[in-house]
């Protein structure tokens, strides 16, 4: 078991409709030290590839994609999911449905902060649908950048996300993939990796 799934068996929480609550370190308190170490593994996991830019998606991946550009030495781009005042010019574009808030988003990047010579990890808190990452590629392809690789804190074996992702030929590297869940006894099984 690695420090992630060790981490998810002593402080995560299983809900009734597969929901897994990672909130107390993961996407609503955050620690730090935790999201230093995911860094330093998705730098190994990535350490062949030629990434000068992290891309997430508003909000909950912004903090672990921070600290993942801190060990790659790069900068981090999110994806906005409400254009607002300060947003200025032209903007790639993408739809996204949350599997979290059960609801379709406009997702934007400013054409500014990503282009052609941008090779990009993709980095993100959660993959169930695979949905918001469909989204992240979208806009990357439309700035005629490069997705090098996709980074997952928590992906949800059990649903299609995962298999999607891979299937469309990206390297897509999850630390911990959760396989099944019983609300029932709280107990979380994670896939061999």
């Amino acid at each position: 078991m690695n420090f992630l799934e060790e981490r998810i068996v002593k402080d995560g929480v299983v809900k009734e409709g597969n929901i897994l609550k990672v909130d107390s370190f993961l996407n609503h308190q955050m620690d730090i030290n935790l999201f230093d170490q995911m860094g330093e593994e998705f730098k190994r996991r990535f350490a062949d590839k030629p990434i000068n830019k992290i891309v997430t998606i508003e909000a909950s991946g912004i903090g672990i994609a921070c600290i993942v550009a801190r060990h790659f030495g790069v900068p981090v781009v999110f994806a906005k999911k409400t254009q607002s005042v300060n947003i200025d010019g032209e903007v790639y574009v993408a739809e996204v449905e949350s599997f979290t808030h059960k609801c379709k988003n406009q997702v934007i990047v400013s054409k500014k902060f990503l282009g052609p010579d941008d090779h990009v990890l993709v980095i993100d808190d959660f993959l169930a649908n695979g949905c918001a990452l469909q989204g992240l590629i979208s806009i990357v392809a439309q700035a005629g950048g490069t997705v090098e690789g996709i980074g997952i804190a928590v992906e949800k074996g059990f649903q299609q996300g995962g298999r999607i992702i891979r299937n469309l030929g990206y390297q897509l590297e999850s630390l911990a993939i959760v396989d099944g869940m019983d609300a029932a006894t709280g107990e979380v099984h994670f896939r061999e990796q």
